[in-house]
């Protein structure tokens, strides 16, 4: 049922760009949202269990520090794909590999930390469903103007789309991941509060106020707290 969620996220923000065509303001306010409600979920509910998990305070400080380092490298690869950054300046004639390889290593991290088995994971199963949202329309967007062929696009959001689910039967099929859940649940942490941050930062342009992304975000954090 969870990779089936995380599967549906992409195809949701697929089906969007080719029938619906959502509007640059919408992507804005869906992405503010979806920053808020993850990074509230991180706090909220992640960070309070790895600390409890585990007695190595210090190594779970080490590996959160990491996972943000390690998304700050990806996003140089992605360019920012992952928190609705993406540039239609590609060549069509030439697959965008690192944007590729560096959005499907974050999804294979992001399908990690959960198990199908526990129930206290739903909060996270759905924080990522509600960030893969956007970032499937804009990828998707990407590739459509890019005018990659409808092959090479289908194998892109496919491959994409399955990556979390393979996170997720890695988590639960490898002992080794198992073993070690606190110390990849904190790397992803790391991750989740780099991207939510970095949404939360760029939602307000030019440093103005605005009350549809103020409201969009105070809704992601209202719903993690009454919902969970």
């Amino acid at each position: 049922m969870s990779s089936f969620i995380l599967i549906l996220s992409v195809l949701s923000g697929s089906l969007l760009v080719l029938f619906k065509k959502p509007s640059t303001q919408f992507v804005k306010l869906l992405l503010a949202f979806s920053g808020a409600y993850l990074l509230s979920v991180t706090i909220l509910h992640l960070l309070p269990e790895v600390y409890t998990e585990t007695t190595d305070i210090k190594r779970v400080g080490v590996l959160i520090l990491i996972g943000i380092l390690m998304q700050s490298v990806l996003e140089s690869f992605s360019k920012g794909a992952e928190h609705g950054h993406v540039h239609s300046d590609a060549e069509p004639q030439k697959f965008p590999w690192l944007l590729f390889i560096s959005l499907s290593l974050h999804a294979f991290s992001e399908g990690l930390p959960i198990h199908h088995e526990n129930t206290q994971h739903n909060d996270l199963l759905w924080a990522i469903f509600i960030h893969k949202i956007p970032i499937a329309i804009v990828l998707t967007t990407f590739l459509v103007n890019a005018k990659y062929s409808k092959r090479e696009i289908i194998f892109f959001l496919s491959f994409f789309a399955l990556m979390s689910p393979f996170g997720i039967f890695i988590s639960e099929a490898v002992p080794f991941v198992t073993k070690y859940h606190s110390e990849i649940l904190a790397f992803t942490i790391g991750i989740f509060l780099h991207i939510a941050t970095v949404i939360l930062f760029e939602s307000s342009e030019n440093h103005k106020f605005n009350l549809q992304k103020f409201s969009a975000i105070l809704i992601g954090i209202l719903l993690t707290i009454f919902t969970s």
